[in-house]
Parts: C-alpha cells; structure tokens; sequence
C-alpha cells in the first residue's frame, strides 16, 4: 500500500456507507480517529516480523462512522457532533435499524465540559464566587452582571398545562409562567452567602423556580423560621453542589453519564404528556396520575426549565447536567412506577378502541377548539 493511502479497511468502509447514500471520505475517518472519536480497526498478527492483517471491518467502526456523518459538517465543532451522537445513542432502536454505539465517554465529558464553561448558569456563578467579601459593591457588580446576562437571554417559563388548557377553553389571554430572572438571588447566595442576600430576596427566587407550588409569602414564612431557629435549618451547602454543574461532570463516571442520559429522555416524554394536556389532549385516569405525580414533586415549573422537548445539543448537554441530580432521578423512577401501575395512558374509560380512539377524541377536540376559534374571530370582526 501507498505511503498515505487509504488502507484497504478504510476503503471498506467508505463504500459500506456510500452504498446507504451516507458520503465519507477516508482523510475524514483518519480525522476522527485522531480525534479519538473513531475505534481503530482490528488486527490480527501474522508472525514474528511479518505484521498484522484486518481479518473483517468492526461494524462499531462502521457505526461510528455513519453516527460521525450524520452529525458533524463543515464549521461545526466537533463537540456538538459528540452531543448529538450521544443523544441518538441513548434512543430505541427503530425496526430495521442498527444500534447506535456509544461515542467514547471522554469526548462526551470534553463537550459538557464545553457548554458549561460557556454557559449563563455557571458565568454567574464565577461573578457570584468573584464578588464575595467585596461588599455592597461586589453585590451591585454581580447583579449588574446578571442583569446584562440574563437580559440576552431572557426566559419565562410556561404556566401549569391546566390553567393554559382553562384560558383557552374560556378564551381567556394565557397565563404567565414563572419568571426566572429572580432565581439570580439564589445564585447570589451560593457566592455571597444568604444572610448577604436576605430571606425575602431568596422567597422570591424559591418562588420563581415553582418547586412545590409555594407562594413567596410561604417562602418567607419558612426561610424567616429558619434564620430564627424555629423551623429546620437550610442546608445551603446541598444549593452550592447542586449549582456547581462543572465538579458533577468531573465527579461523574461512565454509567452516570448513561444513567443521566436515561433520565433525560424519559423526563422528554413524561414532561410532553404533561404539557400536551394544554393542547386539549383527552383526559384519562393514567395521564392524570402521571400528572399529579409531577406536580405532587413540585416539578412541572423545573421541568419546564430543563427539558426540550426538540433540543439543541446545548440544550441537551445542560438538560443532562441537571439530569445528573437526584433529584430528577427520583421523580423519573417515580414516573415509571406510575406508569407501570397504570400503563393504559391512551385508553378513554368506556372506549374499546385504545389508541386509535384516543388519537381519534383528540383530533375532533382539536378541530372544535379550531373552528371556536374562528368563530370568535368573524364575530369580533362583524
């Protein structure tokens, strides 16, 4: 073989993938396997002083391959390829269709290291951790940096499915869902410390997360106990390891990533049976169950936050990272021992037809609230 042309190997799998319609060259596959992201192919030895021999192309090779194709381009970084390998990797496999393998687990921390470091989370918390011990002017530089931050990317989450399914059934303008800019407060008090920050500014930040569906009055009432010595005290430490999204990547281990992974794309599909109860989606006894699951956590306004239901590869990173903490773990496992008791999400009480009647209640709700829409419209019109 010609020095630096393609092994024969290589070749094999150039045209494996040619003859799916998926196009790879050889410099390419060389590119990821120097990467690390690409196995090697196996050799066989053939002797004392005569070399090795590739019996048979690995099909992981193959697969990586093609997974390399479909989600790396031309200006992409690399590590958003990894992310979305990664996802595809932790999906069920279609009829028809080969497994995915797993891309290698250090090009996976490489890339959710990447997003943290880029991210606004972990930016706030270094201007929180910077601004402590400098006083009044360090908390007035970390807002101010907070406020610069959060205004590129404001966010607002969405309100509980059942008062979005109400206003529209009344034709109501929709509720607003809660506001996340208040959680800096929470922030602030990991870098600066609570008693820095004050009961009611962290009330309103607990209240803004949505956890338990408490009100800021309620917050107070028990933050304010807690800092008299009447009610149990807060365990600001557990805040600070739940926030510090960077050590939980490096403190995490090969099966906690897939663990997390799991975790993440379960929640993907519960948390859209929670939402698509705003969308007039029937009612039935199991999908009530699965809701109340969720809201007896205190979950929905988190979930809203974390899970994607059609994510980026950052987005998928950062849902993964929160997905590392027990507590989604808890609520997921919490999830599918409801579902097992009661799997008949899709059976209407009284309709025999299962699934396909379901679907059939949910497309004729769909095409009332529609037409009621219309209505409503000509006649405010007329």
């Amino acid at each position: 073989m010609a020095r630096g042309a393609p092994s024969p190997a290589d070749q094999q799998v150039v045209g494996e993938l040619a003859a799916r319609g998926v196009v790879v060259t050889a410099s390419q596959l060389e590119g990821w396997r120097r990467a690390g992201l690409l196995p090697r192919h196996r050799r066989r030895g053939l002797g004392r002083g005569i070399g090795s021999v590739v019996d048979a192309v690995d099909p992981v090779v193959v697969e990586s391959a093609a997974a390399l194709a479909r989600h790396a381009r031309q200006g992409r970084d690399r590590r958003l390829a990894v992310l979305d390998w990664f996802a595809e990797a932790g999906r069920p496999v279609q009829p028809g269709s080969v497994q995915v393998p797993e891309p290698p687990v250090s090009a996976v921390r490489e890339a959710l290291e990447w997003v943290v470091e880029g991210s606004v989370s972990q930016r706030l918390l270094e201007a929180a951790r910077s601004a402590a011990g400098a006083g009044e002017e360090g908390q007035d530089a970390l807002y101010a940096t907070a406020a610069r931050l959060l205004a590129a990317r404001p966010y607002r989450g969405s309100a509980h499915p059942a008062l979005v399914r109400a206003a529209l059934l009344a034709d109501e303008e929709l509720p607003e869902g809660a506001d996340f800019k208040d959680v800096v407060h929470l922030i602030a008090a990991i870098g600066l410390g609570p008693q820095e920050v004050g009961a009611d500014a962290l009330a309103e930040a607990f209240a803004a997360v949505g956890m338990f569906g408490l009100t800021v009055e309620d917050w107070a009432q028990m933050l304010g106990a807690a800092e008299r010595g009447e009610g149990p005290p807060v365990e600001w430490e557990l805040l600070g390891q739940e926030a510090a999204a960077m050590g939980a990547v490096a403190r995490a281990g090969d099966e906690e990533f897939v663990r997390a992974r799991t975790v993440l794309l379960g929640l993907q599909w519960f948390y859209g049976l929670y939402t698509m109860h705003a969308l007039f989606m029937p009612e039935t006894p199991a999908l009530a169950a699965l809701r109340g699951r969720i809201d007896d956590f205190g979950m929905g306004p988190l979930l809203d936050h974390v899970i994607a239901l059609n994510p980026s590869p950052r987005q998928f990173a950062e849902g993964l990272m929160a997905c590392l903490s027990p507590v989604f773990d808890g609520l997921y496992e919490a999830l599918v021992e409801q579902l097992a008791a009661d799997p008949g999400i899709f059976r209407i009480p009284g309709d025999e037809t299962g699934a396909v009647g379901f679907m059939t209640t949910w497309i004729c709700a769909l095409r009332e609230q529609t037409a009621a829409g219309r209505a409503r419209t000509l006649q405010g019109e007329a």
